[in-house]
Formats: C-alpha cells, sequence, structure tokens
C-alpha cells in the first residue's frame, strides 16, 4: 500500500500550527522543551547510526529551540532564575556544538537529562504561576 507521504507532513504542519496558536505561553514554552528532547533524541540515534546529515540536522533543530527559550527569558523580571536559566541554555547550546563537533553520544544524553529535569520542573509549576497570577496583591 502506497502512502502519500506529502499529505502526511502537511497534516502533521496543521496538527502543530493548531496546536500552537492554541496553546498558552506555558504550554508554548513545553512544546519547546518537547521538541529539543525530540531533536536531541534523534541526533543521538543518527550518531550510533553514523547518519553525519541528519546529526547535523536535528542538533542544528535543538540548538534552534534552545536559542529561542534562550530569547524569551525576561531576564529584568525574571531575576535570578532567569539569569541561571539563560546560563544552563548556553551550557546546552555549547554542550550540543561539543556533540556534534566530537559525535558524542553521552555528550547528548547527558543534555538529555538536563532538559528533562528542566522540563519536570516546568510541569511542576503551580497552576497560579502558570496562569500569570503570582498571588502578590
Amino acid at each position: 500500500m502506497s502512502v502519500n507521504l506529502t499529505a502526511i507532513n502537511q497534516y502533521k504542519t496543521v496538527d502543530v500550527r493548531s496546536s500552537v496558536a492554541s496553546a498558552s505561553p506555558h504550554q508554548l514554552i513545553s512544546m519547546l522543551y518537547d521538541g529539543a528532547l525530540t531533536a536531541l533524541a534523534n541526533a543521538k540515534g543518527c550518531i550510533v547510526r553514523k547518519d553525519i546529515e541528519n546529526r547535523v540536522n536535528q542538533l542544528n533543530k535543538a540548538n534552534a529551540i534552545l536559542l529561542a527559550l534562550q530569547d524569551y527569558l525576561d531576564l529584568e523580571k525574571g531575576g535570578e532564575v532567569a539569569e541561571n536559566l539563560n546560563a544552563l541554555y548556553s551550557y546546552i547550546v555549547q554542550g550540543v556544538m561539543a556533540a556534534n563537533r566530537e559525535q558524542d553520544a553521552e555528550k547528548i544524553q547527558e543534555l538529555i537529562n538536563l532538559l528533562l529535569e528542566l522540563k519536570q520542573g516546568w510541569a511542576a509549576m503551580p497552576l497560579d504561576i502558570r496562569m500569570g497570577k503570582s498571588g502578590k496583591k
């Protein structure tokens, strides 16, 4: 049976756009974490398979997402937390570049573990903070 890959890819694109359009800012960050984690996992598999072109594409995608996360930070309002996240994102971006250069699947796993911790912390954020309500008056 023949599958029309173009149609499937278009459907996926529409589905992603729809999800992004209806997502809250909190959900958008979660989606970015998911995208970076997926790209890193794919890159790790590419290293094992010695698929250079896709490894580079996936690591570039992960870095683009990480840079978007970094740009999303409000360093003025976010204080120490934003500064720490900024430093951590910078570390991960540098790690992605090193893993690419050295074709190091273990380094990618280290970065995946860091992002998983961030994602878990983000998911555990109290609902009032997710909704932009700090409780302060």
